[in-house]
């Protein structure tokens, strides 16, 4: 009885894994993969001297997409947003390049420091119709810096300004300088912090820590061009 009993559990989990194997198979074989669009950058620095900027999309797809663009604030908003992108709506054929101009619409940003807002693009794939496929429109979303002309320093130079210290059960960043600080990587002691940030031009703020012990503290910005700028220190 025991080894019958146990032949029949040997049985019923072959067929359990045989099942989860059909039907792994099957999500393959429904959802093909989408190569999508490629963006040319992580981010958009603005000149403040100049009045538009560009950015690369690539199809290195076989099938067309529809391109669809747009700028918005924080909150999603879109009503005061002071740029604009041409073309907002295009066909991208199957190994196709093309540009997007992104256009100042306003001379009345701050001077003093840098301005956040979100190039949105969405691209949608051609609706050809084919038994057992799933095709889905991807929005990607990359920030857009306004950099005005004169700023003191460099981004690089501004991330060493950072004042650090602790605050209860959180760690509290301080940015005395004109920029944005993206950061990519904040150590404690060695150890990587989770919900790491942005901290906004001549503001602060606050980072969990998991425990209230001092010690060396490590930190890295994302810089201009979306890799990670020389490691930073303090002690607390």
């Amino acid at each position: 009885m025991v080894y019958s009993h146990g032949f029949t559990l040997q049985v019923q989990t072959m067929n359990v894994w045989r099942k989860t194997l059909f039907a792994a198979l099957w999500i393959v074989i429904v959802v093909p993969a989408q190569a999508g669009i490629i963006i040319g950058a992580t981010r958009v620095v603005f000149d403040g001297g100049k009045k538009e900027s560009t950015l690369t999309i690539s199809n290195p797809d076989q099938a067309p997409f529809l391109i669809q663009s747009w700028v918005d604030g924080k909150e999603g908003d879109t009503s005061k947003v002071p740029f604009i992108i041409t073309p907002p709506i295009f066909r991208l054929d199957g190994g196709q390049d093309n540009l997007l101009r992104i256009i100042s619409t306003t001379d009345s940003l701050p001077s003093d420091k840098e301005s956040l807002y979100w190039i949105n693009i969405k691209s949608i794939p051609s609706a050809e119709k084919k038994d057992n496929t799933l095709k889905i429109a991807v929005k990607s979303r990359i920030k857009l810096i306004y950099r005005p002309r004169g700023l003191p320093g460099d981004l690089n130079s501004a991330a060493a300004t950072l004042k650090w210290q602790r605050n209860g059960s959180n760690l509290q960043v301080n940015n005395p300088s004109a920029y944005y600080m993206t950061f990519f990587k904040i150590k404690m002691n060695g150890t990587p912090l989770k919900d790491v940030t942005i901290v906004a031009p001549y503001s602060s703020t606050q980072i969990p820590l998991p425990s209230n012990n001092g010690g060396v503290l490590n930190w890295q910005i994302i810089n201009d061009f979306g890799g990670a700028s020389q490691v930073f220190n303090a002690t607390l």
